[in-house]
């Protein structure tokens, strides 16, 4: 799209070479992005930081500027070898800005020739950018939404593969673990009641046996229900719900800053088992002493933040993730809790220093913000 908008500027401006020159999602580096020949091989090899050169300095100041020659004379330009600046003589840059005000690049126009620009010039070149950056806008918007169905269907097919390995699991464990302590039970209870009459001892014996298998098949049946849904999600509510979270890992000592707030039964689910993924890690694989846990409420989004103190991850945090590092109670690792996120419109993000700890942000955007209550409910049940 941009090789053709690039060929369509210089032809409607009469001029000889045109740049479109892009911000990256940081807004902290301009890229070549659109160019004419002869420069269209060097698309994508060409940065800027924002400020630097004339383009950097227009990303900056979202204003337009001319030279109509000698631009070295300028302080702002910077001589790029491949572009070839000694070749042309005037210029104009121009933001490249959506209609809602959003700066996407700068594009530029160069004459081998002098050329005095008019401000009709200018104001044409200002419009066709405008319209240049609502193309922009439409294309990244299409490919943010291919990638995200991509995710989709890959997190998809994770969550039946998950499932069936969970009922797996469940079925496995009720046969092996519950329904048997439930046949032990059936036949101390037998022999108890067999024994009544004659042996109080052993019909005590049995009982008390059969109190014991009683206690350990409730004990399983509460570890497979959380394994579907923490009920403690239901009782206490999210804050709580962390809070008891890391009470259940003694070697650490975790610290939790949490408000209660309203969201979404779905949101909960994701910040709780974020967080239980991230204190498994700190836990098993971090060395870590000490983690602090903070949910933080806003209008718009909810974050979570969970710091340990530990080693760190050797590597770039990058790769740590989607290596998906750690005990997976949930099926999902690190990766599968970065998907998961990008599903809810959120994002994940694994910053980590070896040496110096690891903190996992989980970033969920709400929809309708007045779901948000900061004033602590009471217990649901």
């Amino acid at each position: 799209m941009l090789r053709g908008v690039t060929r369509l500027v210089t032809e409607t401006t009469d001029t000889d070479v045109c740049f479109v020159h892009l911000l990256d999602e940081s807004g902290g580096r301009l890229r070549l992005r659109g160019a004419t020949p002869p420069f269209d091989s060097m698309v994508g090899k060409v940065e800027l930081e924002a400020g630097e050169g004339i383009a950097g300095w227009v990303a900056t100041h979202g204003e337009p500027v001319v030279i109509v020659d000698n631009k070295t004379a300028d302080s702002r330009y910077r001589y790029i070898p491949a572009l070839r600046g000694e070749d042309y003589t005037s210029m104009v840059s121009v933001p490249v800005v959506t209609p809602l005000g959003h700066l996407v690049g700068v594009l530029n126009v160069h004459t081998r020739t002098r050329r005095e620009f008019a401000p009709s010039d200018v104001h044409m070149l200002r419009s066709v950018a405008g319209l240049v950056a609502g193309a922009i806008e439409n294309a990244r918007l299409h490919h943010r939404l291919a990638e995200r169905e991509e995710a989709l269907e890959q997190f998809a097919e994770q969550t039946m593969e998950w499932q069936e390995h969970e009922s797996r699991r469940l079925a496995a464990e009720i046969h092996d673990g519950i329904s048997q302590r439930i046949v032990s039970l059936f036949f101390h209870l037998s022999a108890a009641a067999d024994a009544i009459p004659g042996e109080p001892d052993v019909a005590a014996d049995q009982v008390a046996r059969a109190q014991d298998l009683a206690s350990a098949a409730l004990d399983e049946t509460r570890t497979a229900i959380a394994g579907l849904r923490p009920t403690v999600l239901d009782d206490l509510g999210l804050a709580a719900s962390l809070e008891s979270l890391g009470n259940s890992f003694p070697p650490l000592e975790v610290r939790v800053d949490a408000v209660e707030c309203a969201i979404p039964e779905h949101i909960e689910m994701a910040v709780y088992r974020t967080a239980q993924e991230a204190l498994q890690n700190a836990a098993k694989h971090a060395d870590a002493s000490c983690v602090r846990v903070r949910l933080l409420a806003g209008a718009d989004r909810v974050v979570l933040e969970v710091t340990d103190d530990g080693k760190g991850m050797a590597g770039a945090a990058e790769q740590a993730a989607e290596a998906g590092l750690g005990v997976r109670p949930t099926g999902f690792g690190l990766s599968g809790m970065r998907k998961r996120a990008e599903l809810l419109g959120g994002h994940l993000v694994i910053s980590s220093v070896p040496g110096r700890g690891t903190t996992v942000t989980l970033t969920v955007p709400l929809s309708q913000p007045e779901v948000l209550d900061p004033v602590p409910q009471p217990a649901r049940r």
